[in-house]
């Protein structure tokens, strides 16, 4: 009868053992199948080829995966509109400070309190509401033949109208939110008035119509039809890669003063995110030291986080003062700035 106990208690120990075990294992294998079910989705503006390389190095360091759907910034803005708290979307990313903003108005964004964004995003390149963050910034500056053009000709964006300069400018359209955003700019910092005469001087001095975009812009000055122009600092950077003995180089304008006139890549997490918290913090590492340079060199842009130093072949165009008003002025004067430009005549 002894031993029979003994048996029994052992065999209870051994089954209490096994009972406890897999009570054990079963929230760490749970715990795991959730983290692996996680997959964040974003809508981005941003080219597929610009992204997906940052993307995978998520994935790759965290596990968690990322779905993204690529479209215009307008068409992307209307469908996180309409679908309202169905989206599946989580963060939202364009390539304007103006989008930014205007999604911002349109509460689609929604505030993040994040130590970590504050303290690597610049104040002038993020939503003071704490809506969106900046991610990479491009500048738009002056582009030149440095075979007709001497440096000492160029000081401003302003002084683009010069008499010198007649029949010597080409530019983009204004159709592009990109001229949109700097003539915006322009308003909040030397009022509506003076910027109607400088964009009317720059009228005056075009050596032909505007152009559909900046790499155009450049063809148009290398062949001669114009000596200067403005565009995005990587679309030079694109151009100057495919033949690095072009006679084209960059200016920084406005030095005296305000300084380059910047705009930014960012995004947000969506008001009706259903992965919040992963949202933010896959947000707060493309703004870390390790993601910003792969965000900001795919496409030859300067990282927002002023800790990081631009890919060698940005940083061979040489440093400048950027102006630092708050990016965000390019959607509160958007509309103005239309405005403005139809009433001149740039089309």
């Amino acid at each position: 009868m002894r031993l029979r106990t003994i048996f029994i208690s052992k065999k209870m120990v051994a089954l209490g053992i096994l009972v406890v075990g897999l009570f054990l294992s079963r929230p760490v294998v749970a715990k795991d199948a959730v983290a692996e079910a996680v997959e964040i989705v974003v809508y981005s503006s941003r080219m597929e080829q610009l992204i997906k390389p940052v993307f995978d190095a998520y994935t790759k360091e965290t596990g968690v995966k990322i779905k993204f759907i690529t479209d215009k910034e307008g068409p992307l803005l209307q469908r996180l509109l309409s679908e309202g708290e169905q989206s599946p979307a989580d963060l939202f990313i364009t390539v304007d400070a103006g989008m930014l903003w205007k999604a911002a108005e349109e509460k689609v964004f929604k505030p993040v309190s994040s130590p970590v964004l504050q303290a690597n995003i610049p104040a002038h390149l993020r939503d003071s509401g704490h809506r969106w963050f900046g991610l990479s910034v491009r500048a738009r500056t002056i582009v030149f033949n440095t075979k007709k053009v001497d440096l000492k000709e160029l000081s401003t964006y302003e002084a683009l109208g010069d008499p010198q300069w007649k029949k010597r400018v080409c530019l983009r359209t204004s159709k592009k939110v990109y001229n949109q955003s700097l003539i915006a700019t322009m308003i909040a910092t030397m009022g509506a008035e003076k910027t109607e005469k400088v964009v009317r001087s720059w009228m005056a001095n075009l050596a032909t119509d505007v152009f559909p975009d900046d790499t155009e812009v450049m063809k148009a000055i290398l062949a001669g039809i114009c000596d200067v122009g403005i565009v995005n600092s990587y679309y030079y950077g694109r151009l100057a890669g495919e033949n690095p003995n072009l006679p084209l180089a960059l200016f920084w304008p406005n030095q005296g003063d305000r300084g380059v006139h910047v705009n930014i890549s960012g995004a947000g997490v969506v008001r009706h995110a259903k992965h919040e918290k992963e949202a933010v913090r896959l947000l707060e590492w493309l703004s870390s030291e390790k993601a910003q340079s792969l965000f900001a060199d795919v496409n030859l842009e300067y990282p927002a986080n002023p800790k990081v130093a631009p890919h060698p072949t940005v940083a061979a165009w040489g440093t400048f003062k950027q102006d630092t008003i708050n990016v965000d002025i390019a959607g509160k004067l958007q509309i103005e700035a239309v405005k403005l430009m139809d009433r001149v005549g740039y089309k």
